[in-house]
């Protein structure tokens, strides 16, 4: 603005202003500027994925892409496979921590190919059908407040933890947390996958139960609780949330289970109905490539997926760190079965059964 008061004030052909060949040469590129700004294509992501956390990678994203704007919507797990299936235009890119639910979005032709040199090089077991494909590696956790440590032993594994709700049934009432499978759409695939690993599960579930232990909708939910007081303990929570608040937050402490840590990957994939797909295209190459797991690794804690990727949030640094005890979700048929109506109904009914305390 200043620039273009400044030369109109000057007269034509003085020393000091641009010369008419000058001007006659940079118009096209202004003009070619102004045509690429007014083109410019808003891509609309539905994210179950808190922007806070992913910002870092949209904001690169952003710096190499300048003539595309993101709409990035973060959304439930439950309101992005909603607004999925029904919203109209369609979201351009679909990224959820609900596996499942995700792939049967696939499953159904919600998705379309993307054929890239990142998508084609990607690990068979993070991607299904060259269409949705797993960009983190994730460990899911317990957490909880110091008040805990200073009244019992903390838990450690599964069994630690069913001990703990069985032994300290007073000191732990209305002071447990763990994820609704009813009202999330993670929350239905991690105790699922429980009951898969662990023949404890329903004794552990009816111990929350006797306890009037809370469902949360969400890792924050369950987060703002423990730093608040109003929980001791937390549940099946994602480690990428977890590790993060106990850096701000002190008073809560991460526990990745000694005996087994379930492994969730967030998932991506175009829409069938992409209203921008050669820019949804690039978006989902982005999240694949070195670049932007390098982003991941380095400034979020969603875990790169890549091996050649260094820094402090990674899949090898997890597995190193970790040992044998991560089991990471496969991204296959398997998963369709948790999706199930009859299935999941007859899943939710014995959850509410366990869960409702015996007065």
């Amino acid at each position: 603005m200043i620039r273009r008061k400044t030369l109109a004030g000057q007269k034509a052909g003085s020393g000091s202003g641009l010369s008419g060949c000058v001007r006659r040469a940079l118009l096209p590129l202004l003009l070619a500027g102004l045509g690429s700004a007014a083109h410019a294509e808003t891509l609309i992501i539905e994210g179950a994925l808190d922007r806070d956390v992913f910002e870092p990678v949209l904001a690169l994203f952003q710096q190499n892409n300048p003539d595309i704007t993101l709409d990035y919507r973060d959304r439930s797990t439950l309101m992005v496979d909603t607004f999925a299936r029904t919203a109209k235009p369609a979201p351009d890119v679909v990224i959820s921590s609900a596996m499942p639910w995700q792939l049967a979005l696939s499953n159904e032709g919600f998705s379309q190919r993307v054929d890239t040199e990142e998508s084609r090089q990607w690990p068979a077991w993070a991607k299904w059908r060259e269409e949705l494909f797993g960009f983190t590696f994730e460990p899911i956790v317990m957490a909880y407040r110091l008040d805990l440590a200073a009244a019992m032993q903390p838990p450690s594994t599964h069994q630690d933890l069913l001990d703990l709700l069985l032994n300290h049934r007073e000191e732990l009432q209305d002071r447990v947390v763990t994820y609704s499978p009813l009202n999330s759409g993670i929350g239905d695939m991690l105790s699922q996958q429980d009951a898969r690993y662990t023949p404890k599960m329903w004794d552990l579930v009816e111990a929350m139960g006797q306890v009037d232990a809370y469902e949360a909708g969400s890792s924050r939910e369950m987060l703002e609780g423990l730093s608040s007081g109003k929980y001791w303990l937390a549940y099946n929570i994602l480690g990428s949330y977890a590790m993060v608040w106990a850096l701000h937050h002190p008073e809560v402490v991460v526990q990745v289970p000694n005996d087994y840590s379930l492994v969730m990957m967030r998932t991506a994939f175009v829409h069938r109905e992409a209203q921008h797909p050669e820019a949804a295209f690039r978006f989902v190459d982005f999240l694949l490539s070195r670049q932007g797991q390098t982003v991941m690794a380095g400034e979020t804690p969603l875990f790169s997926v890549r091996p050649d990727v260094v820094g402090p949030y990674t899949a090898q640094r997890l597995r190193d760190e970790v040992g044998d005890h991560l089991y990471p979700i496969p991204l296959n048929a398997a998963l369709l079965a948790l999706v199930d109506p009859l299935r999941r109904a007859a899943f939710l009914k014995r959850w509410q059964e366990a869960m409702a305390r015996e007065e």
